[in-house]
């Protein structure tokens, strides 16, 4: 039997996820902006629904694809379609992404212990490298589980995870990109400083970050151990970790994902 999959919300997350779910399911949108959920629908050959309340009658799993700030809004909008389905023995099981959003959270604003399972995507979801940490409530049947995994494993790695750590996961790989791009933007400056063209300095910027993060996975080293490898002694690599400790690079990092973390936390 094929299911039917919903996304509330039709921004990058959600397009991202129902494109890794587009083959041997039916999948629909809804958004407030018609037009948007239009046109990404249709660039995967999905379908448009007219409200929130007939996704909430529709969908085997219904995806919550909207910001933190208005999820409660349209939870109480669907709520009494869910707590309808739920009596009558045919729940669906609602994936959400809200940052902050614990499963508890949800089911006291539906006012029901409805099948609930948290995600925290990042962003390279949209072209299928994504990293996925994955939470249940007890209410969701393993077969469901798996098959939620199936259809979102082309977005990339999905990582079953404790409830309680989805808020670090949030700061570190949720946010984490962000930070690299970053990190990025600054390798290439360095090397335009150095004298190198800008497109050549972002190419080899971008290459440098790819084969490093390769290194890491395919070798499995610890990061400590590959960067003594590169760290010749009284040569040009350790004078330039020293210059990066000497402006605390690693603390900034670390400070960045504990800040990140923390507004988590806050959302909850």
């Amino acid at each position: 039997m094929i299911s039917t999959i919903v996304c509330i919300g039709s921004g990058n997350m959600g397009f991202a996820l129902m494109k890794g779910a587009s083959t041997g399911t039916n999948i629909f949108f809804t958004d407030v902006n018609t037009e948007k959920a239009l046109i990404t629908a249709d660039s995967i050959g999905a379908k448009v629904l007219n409200s929130n309340f007939e996704a909430a009658e529709k969908g085997d799993f219904i995806f919550l694809a909207v910001k933190p700030q208005a999820l409660a809004h349209v939870l109480a909008e669907i709520a009494p379609v869910l707590k309808k389905r739920l009596d009558n023995g045919i729940p669906p099981v609602l994936v959400s992404m809200a940052a902050g959003w614990s499963i508890s959270k949800i089911q006291s604003v539906i006012k029901a212990k409805l099948p609930v399972v948290r995600i925290m995507p990042n962003t390279p979801a949209l072209i299928g490298r994504g990293m996925i940490a994955l939470s249940a409530s007890s209410e969701v049947p393993e077969e469901k589980i798996t098959e939620i995994e199936n259809f979102i494993g082309n977005a990339g790695f999905v990582d079953r995870l404790d409830e309680n750590y989805l808020d670090a996961v949030t700061g570190l790989s949720g946010s984490g990109p962000a930070f690299v791009y970053l990190f990025i933007e600054a390798m290439a400056d360095g090397g335009v400083l150095a004298g190198l063209p800008r497109d050549k300095a972002l190419r080899y910027a971008v290459q440098t970050v790819l084969g490093a993060a390769a290194m890491v996975q395919e070798t499995g080293k610890h990061p400590g151990e590959l960067k003594d490898m590169v760290a010749s002694p009284g040569g040009t690599t350790i004078e330039g970790i020293t210059a990066l400790e000497d402006r605390a690079f690693r603390g900034a990092v670390i400070s960045a994902v504990e800040a990140a973390w923390k507004r988590s936390v806050e959302l909850s």
